[in-house]
C-alpha cells in the first residue's frame, strides 16, 4: 500500500495573506512536526511508501521528510499551480492512483491518535472511509452519510436525513481498482477546466457511481484528532488533542465511557 498525502497549499484560512509562516505539514506539536508524526505512524502500520504532493515552500517539507524518513520511503510530485483548487493537487498524483497499488489518501494537516489510522487500515473493507459522529454541523465539516451501514453521501452541506452522519477526518483507503477510478474522476474535473474545485467532489462521484456496499466505513468517534484549518485549531490542538494522542486507546475509551455514563 502507498500513502498519498496532499501538502501543497498555502494555508489561507490559517495564515491569511502571510506567506512567512511555515507550511502546515511542518507545524510542530509536542516537539514533532505533523509530517514526522505521519511518517512514524505510516511506518508503524507497514505502509510501503509515502508520496507527497508539494507546492508552497516545498523545500521545508522535503527537508523534514528527508530527516524523518528512511531513504526511498518518501517520494513527491510538485504542483506548480498550488494556489489553485485542491483537485489540481490530486490530479498531479494520478500516476500514484493508477500505479496498481492500494492507496491510502491523507490530508497533511491532521493531528491524530495513531488508532485513527489503525482503525482504517485494519478494516475488512478494501475501500473505506472513516467518520466521527461527535462534530458540530456547519459549512466546514466534510460529511459522510450512511444508510444501512453503507456510505451513501459525501461532501459539505449535505441536506436530508440519514441513519448516520459524521465528519470525515480526511483519510480514505482505496483498492487499486477504485484508486484508478478516482484518477479518472479527477481527470474529468481537469478536462472541464474546473480548476478551483476541491477534491472531495471527485471522491463523491466515485462513491455514487459504485453499487451499494462497494465502500465501507469505520466509526472513529472518541479517537482524538483535529484538522488544522483556522487559528483556533492551533489552540485546540495544543490544549485538547496533543495531551491525548500518546495515551493507550483503551484508556481513552474507558474515560469516554465513564463520561457518557455520568451524563445519563
Amino acid at each position: 500500500m502507498k500513502a498519498l498525502m496532499l501538502a501543497a497549499g498555502v494555508g489561507r484560512r490559517l495564515y491569511g495573506d502571510d506567506r512567512a509562516q511555515p507550511p502546515k505539514a511542518v507545524l510542530e506539536f509536542g516537539g514533532k512536526t505533523l509530517l514526522r508524526r505521519h511518517i512514524e505512524n505510516l511506518k508503524a502500520f507497514g505502509v510501503e511508501e509515502l508520496v507527497l504532493v508539494l507546492g508552497h515552500r516545498k523545500e521545508e517539507i522535503l527537508a523534514e521528510a528527508n530527516a524523518a524518513g528512511e531513504p526511498g520511503f518518501v517520494n513527491w510530485f510538485y504542483n506548480p499551480r498550488y494556489r489553485g483548487g485542491p483537485v489540481i493537487s490530486l490530479w498531479t498524483a494520478c500516476e500514484v492512483l493508477r500505479s496498481g497499488s492500494d492507496v491510502l489518501f491523507m490530508d497533511a494537516d491532521v493531528l491524530y491518535h495513531p488508532e485513527l489510522l489503525g482503525r482504517l487500515l485494519r478494516s475488512p473493507h478494501e475501500n473505506c472511509f472513516i467518520y466521527d459522529r461527535d462534530f458540530e454541523a456547519g459549512d466546514e465539516p466534510v460529511n459522510l452519510c450512511l444508510d444501512g451501514g453503507h456510505p451513501v453521501e459525501f461532501g459539505k452541506k449535505i441536506p436530508g436525513t440519514f441513519e448516520t452522519r459524521g465528519e470525515w477526518p480526511g483519510f480514505l483507503r482505496l483498492s487499486a481498482t477504485m484508486a484508478a477510478k478516482l484518477a479518472d474522476a479527477t481527470q474529468a474535473y481537469i478536462d472541464r477546466a474546473e480548476m478551483a474545485a476541491p477534491y472531495e467532489p471527485a471522491m463523491r462521484d466515485v462513491l455514487l457511481a459504485e453499487p451499494p456496499g462497494t465502500f465501507g466505513a469505520e466509526d472513529v468517534t472518541g479517537i482524538p484528532w483535529i484538522e488544522i484549518d483556522f487559528p483556533s485549531d492551533l489552540i485546540r490542538a495544543e490544549r485538547h488533542v496533543l495531551p491525548l494522542i500518546d495515551k493507550p486507546i483503551e484508556e481513552l475509551q474507558a474515560t469516554r465511557g465513564l463520561r457518557a455514563s455520568a451524563r445519563r
